[in-house]
């Protein structure tokens, strides 16, 4: 087949923009001999349990599934009765950026909190969790949190743990996004499990397709007790795949050894040193009016830049608005990103303003 793009051009718009990692892609081939059962009864989603298991716990299930959208909506949805509501983050992907996927297909009412930095406390979460056992209200049974966060910080695991015992203090489960779960994991120099299973999360989605793999996300449950039907759901709600095996096998070969880690931390780093390129301009004169509107915590840079600086950088580097309203913009690397991309970004910033 005849490449139908052009190669060179890069971008910080998403790290859904990059390819698929070469171990990644080796994996899928070394899967793609012979015959094996359909529907997750192959070899490779087998091993998938035991590496999950090695990760967070011997209790831990994986449920691959094709993208993370799925991830959220399949498990969130195993997690509540129909009358069950969800407190997220006013910024979290299932309020913001699911097309209403958990509301319209799982049937779940989100109850969103305003937050700065895309971070849930206990006293955020009580400005919802209320009204059990009034039939007109929604009842709160489960909190959402992202790790990395969408806006690109980050949770500790104490923070965490304290969110795992509040919610479980007043009946409710606490879910966790990680569509970026391994940037968290490099930035916080932690084994996955410290701030999941070992911090009280009670079920999450692991996130593959930004952190190298093709396509497919997991829903891993930590406490078996949190989760009901998953079985089932998942079928009912078009994420089972018929050959599996290739959406566990490139989970596999980034979890089995450290692939995971090497991506996040070179996104991390690519971040990192996009930042300070940034604030090494700011400081020696070459860059103006730029300023920072979260800090860069794993592999996400928010920014706002001066009027009309956003849309002639799109012209040399494809990005996303933030808030177009504040000239708020977000520059995301990924495992691909090279430090040449970081530096020419950089620099053609610097001949804008």
């Amino acid at each position: 087949m005849t490449t139908l793009h052009d190669a060179a051009v890069r971008g910080f718009a998403s790290d859904n923009y990059s390819g698929v990692h070469p171990e990644v892609l080796a994996a899928i081939a070394e899967a793609n001999h012979g015959h094996q059962i359909a529907y997750g009864e192959d070899a490779y989603t087998a091993r998938l349990q035991e590496v999950f298991a090695q990760h967070f716990g011997e209790s831990a299930q994986a449920f691959p599934v094709f993208n993370g959208t799925g991830a959220n909506v399949v498990g969130l949805q195993s997690m509540l009765p129909r009358w069950g509501a969800v407190i997220a983050a006013s910024t979290a992907h299932i309020n913001v950026d699911e097309g209403g996927a958990p509301e319209r297909v799982a049937g779940i009412k989100i109850l969103n909190v305003p937050t700065d930095d895309g971070k849930l406390t206990p006293e955020l979460v009580d400005r919802e969790a209320w009204g059990w056992g009034d039939e007109h209200r929604a009842q709160p049974l489960v909190v959402s949190i992202t790790q990395s966060t969408e806006l690109g910080t980050l949770y500790t695991p104490d923070e965490i743990r304290a969110l795992a015992d509040h919610a479980h203090a007043r009946g409710m489960r606490l879910h966790l996004d990680g569509a970026r779960i391994s940037n968290a994991a490099a930035a916080l120099d932690l084994p996955l499990r410290a701030f999941t299973t070992d911090a009280g999360v009670d079920l999450l989605s692991f996130g593959g397709t930004k952190n190298g793999a093709m396509l497919g996300e997991a829903v891993v449950v930590l406490d078996p007790a949190a989760s009901e039907g998953l079985l089932f759901l998942r079928k009912l709600n078009m994420q089972l795949s018929s050959k599996m095996r290739f959406v566990s096998a490139q989970l596999i070969a980034l979890l089995e050894g450290d692939l995971y880690l090497r991506n996040a931390r070179h996104s991390n780093a690519m971040a990192a040193r996009l930042r300070a390129g940034v604030q090494a301009g700011l400081a020696d004169g070459t860059i103006a009016g730029v300023t920072f509107s979260q800090p860069t915590q794993a592999n996400g840079v928010f920014a706002t830049l001066p009027d009309g600086v956003a849309d002639q950088l799109r012209e040399a580097f494809r990005f996303y608005d933030w808030d177009a309203a504040k000239n708020e913009v977000r520059w995301m690397c990924s495992f691909d990103t090279t430090e040449q991309d970081v530096d020419a970004f950089v620099a053609e910033l610097a001949r804008l303003t």
